[in-house]
């Protein structure tokens, strides 16, 4: 694997955690306090980085509150990661909804629907 590769992917996995815990203890947010950070995909220059999550709620207004809360804490956020990481630039972040626990549910659900007839 190349030594590019293998950089991205270890950025990924730090930034992942650490924004776990910084969501945990730092923010106070109370809009953000359900969220659960699901995956990072860290662009191959190291400059941007989108951080998929989720939350507990199914609720539109829910998503929209979580969002909300983690764009007005990306600041916070960034100053943290740029505490805690040893890069030389912190990567700009971007927050996306994870649809994969409810695309999940989805299918149960199907599988669930066959099994009965």
């Amino acid at each position: 694997m190349p030594q590019g590769h293998y950089r991205v992917g270890r950025l990924s996995q730090e930034v992942q955690r650490e924004v776990n815990d910084i969501l945990l203890k730092r923010v106070r947010d109370p809009r953000v306090q359900d969220v659960t950070v699901t995956g990072v995909e860290v662009t191959g220059d190291l400059q941007q980085a989108t951080v998929y999550y989720s939350i507990y709620s199914d609720l539109a207004s829910d998503g929209k509150k979580a969002q909300a809360g983690l764009e007005a804490s990306t600041g916070l956020i960034r100053r943290e990661l740029g505490a805690r990481l040893s890069t030389y630039k912190i990567p700009e972040l971007f927050f996306e909804r994870d649809k994969s626990v409810q695309y999940g549910d989805h299918i149960e659900a199907l599988l669930r629907g066959l099994n009965k007839d």
